[in-house]
């Protein structure tokens, strides 16, 4: 099976998208730009989902759902905004086909022209706040914590399965607040469960950082963002947190009488994460024989592999004993696949779940079961060992969690050895053709000198770190004072 694989060495991007076909992830769809998620990649968004809701729910949110369809209308209430997603946009014009009187199939009924077109969501502010303003009257009724777990279509015309793609799944966080404090914690709180769940389930080292003005989310007043690191040195943004100010209230006219009477604009957040975290998990632990996949989220915990005999007495002892093996550890928790299928051999097998990423393989055969033992092999690092059948849960219980934590230190080391800080113009482009990955550089806090480092380079300012020190220095492009350090890098 791995040798299907293209090196990552060899072509990066297509070592990447032969991981997701042939994996079993994802496909392509008669769509231009769209994907099919197939059952093991959707398992995978299924379990992350899951993890997410949970902590979304112990943070005070509720889930809801606002309509796919937006009136253009509302978009062009958000200057900035709209002039951000305005050449992204799907357009609904029409409401019905026909029959074509010459005999060409469908055609669009020229009859049925919309009054006002309908655009499908890129996002969903502007319906939301639109429908807040019957929401809101008071400050009884702040704050508002609401997040819908649904997708949405930005028409890129670059894609790349789960990176990129023209329709996407995600979630996205619209919250609304009495004073500007809560809003800005809430929109800490929402980075802070992103960083949580990108290190301790997806076990991907993250940088938390606040963006530029040229990038942050548009019609946002600040972005908070978690910057993930690929093997191959380039950046992926994981998951950003916006403050919104009162700039969609006052879109929409959303206003609510404070405490004192006082009628005021109430203030905004919104956040989100989406089916690019596949992608980035894919690209931060994967090797060159399949995926890796932390625990955690993992689809299945474990593959059980029975070696199945044509002897009718020992097939049957292998079987029970297989099964039996199975429920124990379903009992505690432990996601188990069953492989019976005896018209594949070991081989085979053996490499079909390695490409797929089972953190855990358990082999049993005759002579194991005579012994009391059975071969486990971890996927991380690819170790194998005998283990006794004898408390087998409480050893895979443990292993499961080495693994987690062993995919992590690994992806930490990575990251941390590929932040390099630079000091001049020469040093920043020797980096970033050399070994890339974080470059943290003295930059003057312009625009202009941002988008000129990017024309340049293709290289973008990832975020300003949230930790990062006050050092006097001076900027790489233009030698104009600086304070402090901003991280750097070429980015999907």
């Amino acid at each position: 099976m791995s040798k299907e694989l293209t090196s990552r060495e060899a072509d990066y991007s297509q070592w990447y998208n032969d991981l997701v076909i042939k994996g079993g992830l994802a496909d392509y769809s008669a769509v231009r730009g769209c994907m099919v998620i197939k059952p093991y990649g959707f398992t995978l968004w299924e379990n992350m989902r899951d993890v997410l809701d949970k902590k979304f729910k112990q943070t005070g949110h509720v889930n809801a759902y606002f309509p796919l369809l937006i009136p253009k209308s509302f978009l062009s209430k958000e200057a900035a905004h709209i002039e951000g997603f305005a050449t992204e946009c799907a357009v609904v014009t029409h409401y019905r086909l026909k029959s074509d009187p010459n005999g060409g199939g469908m055609i669009v009924d020229p009859e049925a022209k919309l009054e006002e077109e309908l655009i499908i969501r890129p996002t969903s502010e502007t319906i939301i706040w639109n429908t807040y303003k019957t929401w809101i009257q008071s400050y009884r009724d702040l704050p508002i914590l609401v997040n819908q777990w649904a997708n949405v279509v930005r028409w890129e015309m670059r894609t790349r399965l789960f990176l990129r793609t023209a329709e996407f799944l995600w979630q996205e966080g619209h919250t609304a607040h009495a004073t500007p404090q809560e809003a800005i914690d809430e929109t800490k709180q929402m980075l802070e469960v992103y960083a949580e769940f990108a290190e301790k389930y997806m076990a991907m080292p993250v940088i938390k950082g606040v963006k530029t003005a040229n990038e942050r989310f548009a019609g946002a007043v600040d972005t908070y963002t978690i910057e993930a690191l690929m093997q191959d040195g380039k950046a992926l943004q994981s998951g950003t947190s916006h403050f919104l100010g009162q700039n969609f209230a006052k879109a929409f006219d959303v206003k609510f009488a404070s405490k004192e009477g006082v009628e005021e604009y109430v203030w905004a957040t919104s956040w989100g994460v989406s089916t690019r975290l596949i992608g980035a998990l894919i690209m931060a632990h994967s090797d060159d024989d399949g995926l890796i996949i932390p625990p955690k989220i993992a689809p299945f915990h474990v593959v059980l592999i029975p070696f199945l005999q044509k002897n009718v007495e020992e097939r049957t002892a292998i079987e029970a004993k297989t099964k039996e093996i199975k429920t124990a550890l379903e009992e505690k928790g432990i996601r188990v696949m069953l492989d019976m299928d005896d018209s594949k051999r070991p081989g085979f097998k053996f490499a079909e779940y390695e490409l797929k990423g089972i953190p855990v393989r358990i082999v049993i055969g005759p002579r194991d079961l005579a012994n009391g033992v059975v071969e486990v092999a971890r996927r991380d690092t690819k170790e194998k060992s005998l283990v006794q059948l004898e408390g087998l849960e409480q050893t895979i219980t443990q292993l499961l969690d080495d693994i987690q934590e062993n995919i992590y230190q690994k992806a930490l080391k990575f990251r941390d050895d590929s932040i390099t800080k630079v000091d001049t113009w020469d040093e920043f482009i020797s980096v970033l053709d050399g070994k890339a990955g974080f470059i943290l550089a003295h930059w003057d806090g312009t625009s202009e000198t941002e988008t000129k480092i990017k024309e340049l380079t293709k290289a973008t300012i990832r975020c300003i770190p949230l930790d990062n020190p006050l050092e006097d220095g001076k900027c790489i492009l233009t030698g104009k004072p600086s304070i402090q350090r901003v991280l750097f890098a070429r980015a999907y």
